[in-house]
């Protein structure tokens, strides 16, 4: 069984999750900052934090921490081809390097698209969702993977590469539009979720593209655009070799479905969650790629499903005991892993962040994000 975590915020930025790299600047997201900051500033600041958010000290860590894989998201412009972004292909390989010394093993996961998978803030550019439309966004996107198969192929530690992250269709594309807007409107006017049908085809292109570079011990990877019911019969009709579905399930979707925010609604749900993907993994491997202690219960308010202090600023200013704040915890901690451990492994997110919870309460409860501070407060106890 896989126990891994996310390097998240390092080659693919999220502002929430390092803020001051958006500072005096108006941008919601990685499409906009070299947009907003002259091309010295923005190559300063993305120079430093990329030098200094995950060094060799975290392989280090993670790997005492009794982890064996890392996921690192990617972006699409990671070979550094594509202006005004700055490539980040160097620190993929000193990643290499550094798992390989620690005894780990890393999934490449190319997490944004040129036009955007899903409008997310960790998909490139908010509220813009056009990737699928457009043949030549869909071929660079081959052309990227292509390249990122070959450069790790034979490298001790690849476990595989994740071939896209959190495509949205049509369910998470009508909640999440919501809560993205787009900066400028007519980028967005081609917006429309991925479609199962495009989702199944991209996917076989991808593994016919990938399979007979990558050695057959490599892992390819599909997620499963955010509907695990999806899956079977796609299964029973492809033949794979070594192909490994991905399913991401956090907390505040159980309070945005649910509409509760207790322990008992917490574990009704991912229970639910837990036997939903055991049965699809009698056709193929599964992995939880993304999880989180993040919860509102812990916070003390609603945070109506995750909406972050960059994007609204809440009035409530309600905290927990830290005694109770240890105990909410941990219990969600080991119910989420007991339902991860009925599948093939899982990968928390994220394992960092650069936000400041003492002295900026809007920030409060946020710790729960980073499996660095969630095991310093012994709020995640590795078996």
């Amino acid at each position: 069984m896989i126990k891994g975590v996310n390097l998240g915020g390092w080659l693919v930025l999220e502002k929430w999750m390092t803020p001051q790299l958006f500072s005096n600047v108006a941008a919601e997201d990685e499409y906009y900052l070299p947009r907003d900051l002259n091309p010295e500033t923005y190559q300063a600041r993305i120079d430093m934090h990329r030098a200094n958010f995950i060094t060799e000290a975290d392989f280090l860590r993670i790997a005492s921490l009794g982890l064996d894989t890392v996921r690192i998201p990617v972006p699409y412009f990671i070979f550094g081809d594509v202006p005004p972004f700055q490539g980040a292909i160097d620190y993929l390989d000193k990643a290499f390097n550094w798992a390989e010394h620690y005894g780990l093993k890393i999934l490449i996961d190319l997490h944004t698209v040129p036009g955007s998978q899903n409008g997310f803030d960790n998909g490139g550019i908010t509220g813009v969702q056009n990737w699928s439309q457009h043949p030549e966004k869909v071929a660079f996107t081959m052309s990227v993977l292509t390249r990122l198969a070959k450069r790790y192929a034979v490298r001790t530690g690849l476990y595989g590469i994740e071939v896209l992250n959190e495509p949205a269709t049509q369910n998470m594309h009508n909640l999440m539009m919501k809560r993205y807007k787009a900066r400028e409107p007519e980028l967005a006017s081609e917006n429309a979720p991925v479609t199962f049908e495009f989702l199944y085809q991209f996917y076989r292109q991808a593994y016919d593209q990938i399979r007979p570079i990558l050695p057959s011990d490599k892992v390819i990877m599909f997620h499963d655009g955010f509907d695990i019911s999806k899956w079977e019969g796609f299964f029973q009709h492809n033949t794979f070799e070594n192909v490994v579905l991905d399913t991401h399930h956090y907390l505040m979707i159980a309070e945005i479905e649910t509409e509760e925010i207790t322990i008992p609604a917490y574990r009704r749900y991912m229970i639910k969650i837990g036997n939903e993907i055991e049965a699809v993994k009698q056709l193929v491997p599964i992995v939880v790629g993304e999880w989180s202690l993040f919860n509102s219960l812990a916070t003390g308010h609603s945070t109506n499903g995750g909406i972050n202090p960059t994007q609204v600023k809440f009035e409530e200013t309600a905290k927990q005991k830290d005694e109770d704040v240890l105990l909410i915890n941990r219990e969600l901690w080991n119910l989420q892993v007991e339902q991860w451990s009925r599948v093939d492994g899982y990968f928390f997110w994220s394992y960092k962040m650069n936000i400041d919870t003492v002295n900026d309460p809007d920030w409060y409860g946020w710790d729960a994000w980073s499996l660095e501070r969630s095991v310093n407060k012994k709020w995640a106890i590795i078996k």
